[in-house]
């Protein structure tokens, strides 16, 4: 039995879509990593219960950093990017963390960086706080080792190729490690929207709305470039195809990064089928109901798409454009200073 809401939330589910293509299903992923951080850092004596924690986000991990504050004692203060929605917010306030919204913004890099630089004025006034730094801190891949072991033994150890959201890199990069430390052949296939620094992308806009929570328009620490193989970038109408076909053929209500993290894992299932394609689902599609599942008939057949074989970051095109990365470095935007 579960002690706290935040353990079940955090647990996820695998799901054999089609014969080589798993889903890695959260309700809440990054309660895994929040979680985890929170508790560790009780323990190393970092924090005592009843201190404040911050951080900025766009939208999950507020929710999962109250989930873990309020589990362990702790306080809770989230500067939230412009996209957070009324049922987030009305969630944070009922669990007693302290919201500030950033206010509306189209400009990603805008919202990041003011996110950002309000952190550091609030760490100014109130330095006892203790600043989570989601995308920096590596603290945030312990998580993810539980999981790693999870799909190890249901997976059977065999040969995978691991697709997901970047974001921070936590996800994607924790599992990978944490596989390949248990000798399994991992191949790390990165899912980017269009616009993001981390692999490069940031000289191609997409017309649509950016795909929230996998792309960045400023360098995060926690991405360890050199552990993947390859990057898809894909744009808000692959990625809608994408959602759509993964609730109409498989009933998985998912968010719009699993869309995208869909189409990529049953390409390169196609590409390898010698090996089990596993894809991560970040979180459920109710925050897309209107901006996506609402579009449905808009959808293309995820049969009609494939990806542009590029050999550099400058022959990036819409709709979907896919990279061999190899473990290079990270591009000159992307490195942290």
């Amino acid at each position: 039995m579960d002690a706290h809401i935040s353990e079940a939330v955090g647990r996820p589910d695998l799901i054999r879509l089609d014969d080589g293509v798993v889903c890695l299903r959260f309700e809440t992923m990054k309660v895994v990593s929040a979680l985890a951080a929170v508790r560790h850092l009780l323990d190393t004596g970092t924090v005592r219960r009843g201190d404040t924690l911050i951080d900025s986000s766009s939208g999950i991990y507020a929710y999962a950093l109250a989930l873990a504050c309020h589990r362990y004692g702790m306080r809770c203060h989230i500067v939230g990017s412009t996209t957070v929605d009324h049922t987030l917010r009305v969630q944070l306030d009922v669990l007693g963390a302290h919201l500030e919204q950033m206010p509306p913004s189209t400009d990603l890099k805008l919202d990041q960086s003011r996110r950002v630089a309000r952190v550091r004025e609030i760490l100014r006034d109130h330095p006892d706080y203790h600043w989570m730094r989601q995308y920096h801190d590596d603290v945030h891949y312990l998580g993810y080792e539980a999981v790693a072991e999870r799909v190890f033994t249901e997976t059977g150890g065999g040969p995978l190729t691991l697709v997901g959201g970047v974001g921070s890199g936590a996800s994607t990069g924790a599992l990978a490690h944490y596989l390949r430390k248990r000798s399994v052949d991992v191949r790390l296939v990165g899912v980017q929207p269009y616009g993001s620094v981390t692999f490069g992308s940031e000289h191609v806009a997409d017309p649509e709305i950016i795909i929230a929570g996998i792309g960045s328009s400023i360098p995060f620490g926690n991405v360890r470039h050199e552990l993947y193989d390859a990057v898809h970038w894909l744009a808000f109408d692959a990625a809608l195809a994408g959602s759509v076909d993964l609730l109409r053929r498989h009933a998985v209500f998912a968010g719009l990064s699993t869309g995208a993290a869909h189409l990529v894992a049953h390409w390169e299932h196609r590409e390898a089928p010698d090996r089990t394609a596993l894809f991560i689902a970040a979180d459920t599609g109710h925050r897309y109901t209107d901006t996506v599942f609402a579009r449905h008939r808009e959808a293309v057949r995820i049969e009609d798409l494939k990806p542009l074989p590029v050999s550099d970051t400058d022959e990036l095109a819409l709709p979907w454009s896919r990279m061999s990365w190899n473990g290079s470095p990270a591009p000159e935007a992307a490195v942290l200073r």
